[in-house]
């Protein structure tokens, strides 16, 4: 990270008053999206009871369960190891596993069910990982909630292992469920948030395969959907304009926080200091969160002290459109994503060399990818970027 000193922080100094100083309308989206927390949970009159399952990648594991009767969630998480409080990046080191945790209501879906689910999502006698996924953070668990959740887990597995379907012994785990630490919001639901890159990645994992194989027409039984078997293979090269595409309207509120659709849809400006990215440090992408499409590295990110995440440049300069800006009683470069059209930000010439420029950037209107993520999703050929 490079700082910018003497006129740079001056003219740094100046772009965040003009950027802070704006019209009220500007102002007050901003304001608004800040404000707002999301709509309240609705309470919940049915009994729930929770089932927790450990099957390699969670991104694979959340469809399978949604939309079952009576599920009202299915978070991503990690669970099983003695660390507290893990995230993606060391969630292994501490020994947890990628698991899922199922909130549903028994008098409409029973436990056996759920069973019945888990076992067409996984290698049962793999211990060693699912799949392309491999370590002892991607073995395969069943986490008993109660005695009775236990003794119906090693019936199921013992009539797995009876049925003669698969000719190694059944390697699964069956343990008392720990605390689980709900994944960051960026893994939840990845299927429906990257659909491109979730395809990218399942289609070259290697798990509908062996599943389809394994289990033919009877996972349709316990309302599975393979991934699309026409998406591009994991290792499939730099996407093109065309697979990126931006949602509708009414799917993009579904989606985005309020924040980031003040900040993506209506020209906002979040607060500086005060938003997610401008002070991260990790390295890997940053993509467009309406889009997905790649839009900076984080080699190209610097310290600019204007209190918002900038860049001297684009990974690609023909994937960002610039526009004239002459709101605010002044003429400033607006930056926009070329695909989902998204406002990200704008552009000033006080940058470091050999550039110039800083591209002053939301945070809410950019979704981080670390670098030993980017396989995993579906931007495996910016990995060279950070190859030393």
């Amino acid at each position: 990270m490079k700082a910018l000193g003497g006129l740079a922080c001056a003219a740094a100094a100046l772009a965040l008053a003009t950027m802070t100083g704006y019209g009220a309308d500007e102002n007050k989206a901003a304001l608004q999206g800040a404000e707002q927390a999301g709509g309240k949970a609705m309470e919940k009159t049915q009994k729930t009871e929770k089932a927790t399952f450990a099957g390699g990648c969670f991104w694979c594991m959340q469809p399978a369960f949604e939309g079952l009767a009576g599920v009202s969630q299915v978070a991503a998480g990690y669970t099983g190891g003695t660390g507290k409080n893990p995230n993606y990046q060391d969630y292994a080191e501490k020994g947890h596993v990628e698991a899922v945790e199922i909130t549903y209501d028994p008098s409409k879906t029973a436990y056996s069910q759920l069973l019945g689910v888990f076992w067409r999502q996984i290698d049962p006698t793999d211990s060693g990982g699912q799949f392309v996924d491999r370590g002892a953070h991607y073995r395969p668990v069943i986490f008993y909630h109660s005695d009775e959740q236990k003794a119906l887990a090693e019936k199921s597995k013992q009539d797995l292992q009876a049925s003669g379907k698969f000719g190694k012994p059944i390697a699964t785990d069956i343990l008392p469920a720990p605390v689980f630490y709900k994944a960051e919001d960026y893994h939840q639901d990845y299927s429906s948030q990257c659909p491109l890159q979730y395809n990218q990645y399942r289609s070259g994992s290697g798990r509908d395969q062996y599943l389809d194989k394994v289990w033919g027409k009877d996972r349709a039984r316990h309302g599975v959907t393979p991934a699309d078997p026409n998406a591009p293979a994991a290792n499939a090269p730099a996407a093109n304009d065309q697979e990126f595409l931006k949602p509708a309207k009414a799917d993009l509120k579904k989606k985005l926080t309020p924040m980031q659709y003040a900040v993506t849809q209506e020209n906002a400006t979040e607060r500086p200091f005060q938003n997610e990215l401008w002070n991260d440090h990790r390295e890997g992408i940053y993509v467009d969160v309406v889009s997905g499409e790649a839009l900076f590295s984080s080699r190209d990110k610097f310290d600019s002290g204007c209190g918002w995440p900038s860049f001297s440049k684009p990974l690609d300069p023909a994937g960002v459109v610039e526009k004239s800006d002459n709101s605010l009683f002044m003429t400033r470069t607006e930056v926009r994503s070329k695909t989902g059209d998204s406002h990200l930000g704008h552009v000033f010439d006080d940058g470091p060399k050999p550039t110039g420029l800083r591209y002053c950037i939301n945070s809410a209107a950019l979704r981080f990818i670390p670098k030993e993520d980017l396989e995993k999703a579906g931007y495996g050929q910016y990995k060279t970027l950070f190859e030393k």
